[in-house]
């Protein structure tokens, strides 16, 4: 039996529809402009990002010669 059934079963009053769920907006230019502000401020990062992302792949690469015993 669904709900709107057994309310009406039971004499209670339909249940009241809930507001739609409303989504932040994103301020988009703003964002960027923090983004490059903080890249501004700490030019470093980016260097940072690409070393850590060659580290891993030079790291997977690694494990896979080495699971498969080539090396």
């Amino acid at each position: 039996m669904g709900e709107a059934k057994r309310r009406k079963k039971l004499g209670i009053p339909p249940r009241e529809k809930s507001e739609e769920i409303k989504l932040p907006q994103l301020d988009k230019k703003a964002i960027q402009q923090k983004v490059r502000n903080t890249l501004y401020k700490y030019p470093i990062i980016p260097f940072l990002f690409y070393g850590a992302a060659i580290v891993i792949l030079v790291g997977g690469v690694f494990y896979v010669f080495k699971s498969f015993g080539t090396i």
